[in-house]
């Protein structure tokens, strides 16, 4: 693990995203040499990993108390009704 995962194991899900997003920006303007994109873009990268990591360990923890509680496991959809909008 590099040093640059390693600071990402301490990072709670809304610092990574607001850090992503913050690159995302600077990356758009389009105002960093060569190689501080490559940089901020392989940082981006590792922030997104994060985040995904994050929120597949959280879709996990809801889909276990659903079925603790008794629940079907898995995805329901947001509009009980099947109405669209």
């Amino acid at each position: 693990m590099s040093a640059a995962e390693a600071d990402l194991e301490a990072l709670g899900f809304e610092k990574a995203m607001a850090e992503l997003e913050d690159i995302v920006r600077r990356l758009e303007r389009g105002d960093a040499d060569l190689e501080s994109a490559i940089a901020l873009y392989e940082r981006g990268a590792l922030l997104r990993r994060h985040c995904e990591a994050k929120l597949k360990a959280a879709e996990a923890r809801v889909e276990k108390i659903m079925l603790e509680a008794g629940s079907p496991a898995g995805l329901a959809p947001l509009d009980p009704q099947g109405g669209g909008s």
